[in-house]
């Protein structure tokens, strides 16, 4: 059987924790910061787990992670 082609924009976005999970970094972080209040943005700086409805798609994005 082929390889599956990896999404691009998907590897540099989305990593795979040791358990399983979608590892992923917080949208709102990369323009227009100074309207943000210091708080927002050091909560912006976490990275969180990828929502459940999503991870299937995500899963075939990155198939070799």
């Amino acid at each position: 059987m082929p390889k599956v082609k990896t999404h691009s924009g998907a590897k540099k976005r989305f990593n795979l924790s040791k358990s399983g999970k979608v590892k992923r970094a917080r949208a709102f972080k990369s323009h227009i910061l100074t309207k943000k209040d210091t708080k927002r943005t050091r909560r912006l700086r976490t990275g969180t787990y990828a929502d459940k409805t999503n991870v299937d798609a995500i899963r075939k994005m990155i198939p070799y992670k």
